[in-house]
């Protein structure tokens, strides 16, 4: 019997090429979203899934019997760990874990650092269709969770080789065998770093890990509802009384951020004087979240200003992390959003 090798390499490029699209595609979108935990970026996961396609395409005569799925996260997770060893930067975190809370209240002035490579949100529309896939009692992590900002921020801050086994071994479900047979290393070594990484996480956690609901409740729709509202009414007070006393607010690219709802206060006095806001639901990182348009001038159109990404808890909001469409790759048509918007998409406003 002709092995498996033998028979694609008899076959035309035509007919290889459909072979190959039918074993890979199922696995195109939690291949993404492994490349955005293991990087930090929705648009270098793109172009890494991308580049992982092209690898396996160009060594399929190879491929023999086993999983084809290990073996496409095994070139897509080694693809990953090759590039974040060429990286100055090998973290894409958040302002809050870079600099302390900003005691000042003025609004950002010239360009904001272009060194920094700042995490990036996920769009839950590119979340569809994947298999929630657990294998086994070992997975440690329930797949909305291993997506959310908070999670995705702990991780980048772990060495890129236990953050792939983490992720391998505690968000996927692979053993430490299997991971080592996936990282080229031994059961050992796979198991010590996967140790070494929970330990870190907890310490990132010290009060564990908090609850993640799947959806909104009524009460939390509602307090999204009035969250809008406020924003493009420039309703200061009722915007505040959504926040939790500790609450925090950061917004990337800028280095500034503020701890406390006082300090929200204060900076959100200046930051809604003569803006015309106005707010988008939709969703990030398994979060409510709000795509915001501003309007510079009366009768201007409507242009992509920011990404809201919001932590709700206890019926309040603890965090929002404002993405800003201040330069480099756009965030908005990951979202499915225009950077303009048609003046019919909100009867003319």
């Amino acid at each position: 019997m002709a092995s498996a090798e033998a028979s694609r390499q008899d076959q035309g490029p035509e007919r290889k090429s459909q072979s190959f699209e039918a074993l890979a595609e199922p696995f195109r979108r939690e291949l993404k979203l492994h490349c955005y935990r293991m990087l930090g970026s929705f648009h270098e996961a793109e172009d890494f899934v991308q580049e992982t396609y092209l690898r396996a395409w160009r060594s399929f005569d190879s491929f023999e019997a086993g999983s084809f799925r290990a073996w496409l996260y095994r070139i897509a997770t080694n693809a990953c760990l090759n590039a974040l060893a060429t990286r100055k930067n090998m973290q894409r975190l958040l302002p809050d874990q870079q600099t302390p809370a900003a005691t000042t209240f003025k609004m950002p002035e010239g360009a904001p650092p272009a060194d920094i490579p700042w995490l990036e949100p996920y769009p839950d529309s590119n979340l569809e269709g994947i298999a929630d896939i657990a294998p086994n009692p070992a997975v440690r992590y329930a797949s909305h969770e291993a997506v959310q900002l908070a999670f995705v921020t702990a991780i980048q801050q772990l060495p890129p080789r236990q953050r792939a086994v983490l992720l391998l071994c505690d968000v996927l479900g692979w053993t430490a065998s299997e991971g080592a047979t996936l990282l080229a290393g031994s059961t050992a070594s796979i198991s010590s770093a996967l140790q070494r990484a929970r330990e870190k996480l907890a310490k990132l956690f010290p009060e564990g890990r908090p609850s993640v609901p799947l959806s909104p409740s009524a009460t939390e729709r509602e307090l999204l509802d009035r969250y809008l509202q406020a924003w493009e009414s420039n309703d200061l007070d009722g915007f505040v009384a959504l926040l939790k006393e500790d609450a925090t607010y950061t917004m990337p690219p800028w280095l500034q951020w503020y701890a406390g709802r006082d300090a929200m206060r204060s900076f959100f006095a200046l930051a809604w004087q003569d803006r015309g806001m106005l707010l988008l639901p939709t969703a990030a990182n398994c979060q409510p979240a709000f795509a915001m348009y501003t309007r510079p001038s009366a009768g201007g159109p409507w242009v992509a200003h920011a990404v809201h990404v919001l932590t709700l808890e206890q019926d309040l909001i603890s965090r929002i992390t404002l993405f800003v469409e201040v330069s480099g790759p756009s965030l908005f048509p990951g979202f499915g959003l225009p950077l303009v918007l048609p003046e019919s998409a909100k009867g003319g406003r």
